[in-house]
């Protein structure tokens, strides 16, 4: 397999793009850097340890938010003229963190009993604590957030100075924040609940798949698996990013990873560069939906909706299928339409060699599946998989999490347990939590006001009543204001906000609210393929030396088979079909045949709509069969009778006429 070759300036724009994503952290060296290392390992352990004792649900809030904090700005300079030096400040606001989680849990019960009236030492410590928050997300995420947030809390502050239907009875300064901090409902809510129970834990996890050799491994698998040839490096791509995407997380990181092995290979077989980065980006978006992980917004759907995780990944089964299916048909017609050249590339070792040596890697990934079938919760699923995920690295030298060579006494104990892999993964499993763990608590005030005002119910019976009842349209400006969202906070963000301000419009038209809170989660995630916030597109622009925006516009051609999905489980009943009815109680009693019926037509629906965008089919299509793939494919994404042999004739049709053309110019094929 090629070896990752990217130049230095190409390096320095990923850097920046992975920064912009997790934030742009401070490099120290020497006794400070070692000091933030075990800070962050302690960090890891104790979150380890609460997965497997117990520690009260306040305690564990309030210590969780306390770290993020003192990490966050130790580690994230006040601005980029700071960036490097640890200043006064930096000092000062992280103890502020620690002496503040210190004042509410010397409190005890009495102090979340006085939320609805503190006294004036809770309310500036309050403040105090509410502008930390503010402090570390704008440090962690910018300046978009902050704003967003502080509308929310000026809106709670003032809502009853505005016209009907937005008003509302308005709350003092010091009831807003009682309710923000001194109770389980604001910035200790939700959000900061999964934050430091899975959040955390499989951000761990994934640090651990990393630092055993995982990420390598899927990667070299998969090309590999595709034998190498020219006509498979689409599909290897499409392969990795699935593999490699599902632990990660993270979409920018799954596209930087295997962009920069696999873009000199799109090169050489004839991918157009604009067309090859918006692959490598449609790839590492996928890495957000697909199982075993999904992104930090999925573990939020199964605390909002009070369900399993394990009924979130049976959910996200199909649909992730479907994805990855219309990419594998998008890969499929690339091969025709770019002409691609039969090249061979070598690979080290086959498929079934590199099985030999690391299948534990595959059992890793997916033992917490295998952990929740067994009756262990997700917190307790994750943790025993972290554990097998550890203790399967040391079958191989190579792999070893703890290097063989301290076992032997061959390094100084405590400096080779410093330097080992262990300590990497424990450390990296807790600072790669910093930005989405200060999204989360930013959100907490941004649910908090949500909660306390009712503005999820005045935007709901605003939405139904400017769509007129109609579900469609509901549907479609729900799908907007998400996307809209979308546009200028993270996915986890997107999502928190919209779950509690746009859901109900959905749920209050008879969508099951598991429908509602997968269709907003999907949309919040495909929100990422536009500027600003299209990192993944721009990464993989820098990579193929493409132009950013036209390479965003690829990925939304790749992506593009996808967007219709969501609604087919939210337009009819039959549609939750593709979410495998939610639940593994309900999919007991379901009925099979409509689940069959409805994923086949949705397979129909994307490849239609595939056809359609790449101008490709069997061969080249006219600009009718163009047009009536697409108007199929968007037929098909709609769930009912009509809508279903509408799409059945055009597909067939088309399907006709390209036979009759690939026949035509391939006479010798009859």
């Amino acid at each position: 397999m090629n070896q990752n070759v990217i130049d230095n300036e190409t390096q320095e724009k990923l850097d920046a793009f992975i920064k912009q994503e997790e934030g742009d952290s401070n490099d120290y060296k020497g006794l400070l850097a070692k000091f933030i290392t075990l800070v962050a390992v302690g960090m890891s352990l104790f979150h380890l340890y609460a997965a497997y004792s117990i520690v009260p649900t306040q305690q564990l809030r309030v210590i969780h938010v306390a770290l993020v904090l003192f990490l966050v700005f130790l580690s994230f300079p006040i601005a980029a003229r700071f960036k490097n030096r640890l200043m006064i400040w930096d000092v000062l606001f992280a103890l502020g963190s620690v002496a503040i989680a210190y004042y509410i849990l010397g409190g005890g019960d009495d102090f979340m009993d006085r939320n609805t009236a503190p006294n004036s030492t809770d309310v500036l410590i309050g403040i105090g604590l509410i502008l930390l928050i503010l402090e570390s997300v704008r440090r962690t995420n910018g300046m978009v957030l902050v704003t967003v947030t502080v509308l929310f809390l000026l809106y709670a502050l003032f809502g009853n100075y505005l016209p009907a239907p937005w008003t509302h009875k308005g709350y003092g300064l010091d009831r807003l924040v009682g309710y923000m901090y001194m109770t389980l409902e604001g910035i200790y809510g939700t959000a900061v609940d999964v934050s430091a129970t899975l959040i955390i834990l499989f951000t761990i996890f994934g640090a651990f798949l990393q630092f055993t050799g995982a990420g390598k491994f899927f990667i070299d698998f998969s090309f590999a698996a595709m034998g190498g040839k020219s006509s498979g490096v689409g599909r290897t791509i499409v392969m990795s990013s699935f593999l490699l995407g599902g632990p990660s997380g993270s979409g920018v990181a799954t596209t930087v990873t295997v962009g920069s092995v696999a873009a000199p290979m799109l090169d050489k077989v004839g991918y157009e560069k604009n067309a090859a980065g918006g692959l490598l980006a449609a790839g590492g978006l996928g890495a957000i939906i697909s199982p075993p992980v999904l992104g930090a917004a999925a573990f939020l759907i199964a605390d909002f909706l009070k369900i399993s995780y394990l009924d979130v990944l049976l959910m996200a089964t199909i649909p992730t299928i479907l994805f990855y299916l219309g990419l594998f048909v998008m890969v499929e017609i690339d091969v025709r339409k770019y002409g691609m050249k039969s090249i061979q590339f070598s690979s080290a070792e086959t498929a079934w060699q590199l099985t030999k040596k690391y299948w534990f890697h595959f059992f890793s990934l997916i033992s917490i599946v295998v952990f929740m079938l067994m009756g262990f919760s997700p917190v307790m699923s994750v943790f025993w998989a972290t554990v097998v995920s550890a203790l399967s690295s040391m079958l191989r030298e190579d792999t070893a999490i703890i290097p063989w060579a301290w076992f032997k006494g061959k390094e100084p104990i405590l400096k080779g347990l410093y330097n080992s892999n262990l300590t990497k993964a424990l450390a990296s499993g807790s600072t790669g939590v910093l930005a989405i763990a200060a999204t989360c608590a930013g959100a907490g005030l941004i649910v908090g006001t949500v909660t306390l005002t009712g503005l999820g119910l005045k935007f709901s019976s605003i939405v139904i009543q400017y769509a007129g009842g109609s579900l469609l349209l509901t549907t479609i400006f729900t799908a907007l204001v998400v996307w809209v969202v979308g546009l200028a906070v993270p996915v986890t963000a997107s999502y928190i906000i919209c779950a509690v301000i746009a859901a109900p419009a959905l749920i209050n038209l008879g969508v099951p609210a598991f429908a509602a809170h997968m269709f907003i989660f999907y949309y919040a995630v495909l929100s990422e393929v536009s500027p600003p916030t299209a990192l993944s597109p721009f990464a993989a622009a820098a990579i193929c030396k493409g132009n950013p925006y036209k390479t965003t516009l690829q990925t939304w051609k790749y992506v593009a088979p996808a967007i219709l999905v969501p609604f087919m489980f939210v337009l009819d009943k039959s549609g939750v079909s593709l979410l495998l009815m939610g639940s593994t109680t309900a999919l007991e009693q379901a009925d099979w045949m409509q689940i069959a019926w409805v994923s086949f037509t949705a397979v129909v629906g994307i490849i239609c709509l595939a056809g359609g965008l790449q101008g490709w089919f069997i061969e080249k299509t006219k600009i009718f069969e163009r047009v009536i793939m697409v108007v199929s494919g968007v037929a098909l994404a709609y769930p009912s009778t009509e809508a279903d042999l509408i799409g059945f004739i055009g597909f067939g049709l088309v399907l006709v006429t390209q036979t009759i053309t690939h026949f035509k110019l391939n006479p010798r094929s009859s």
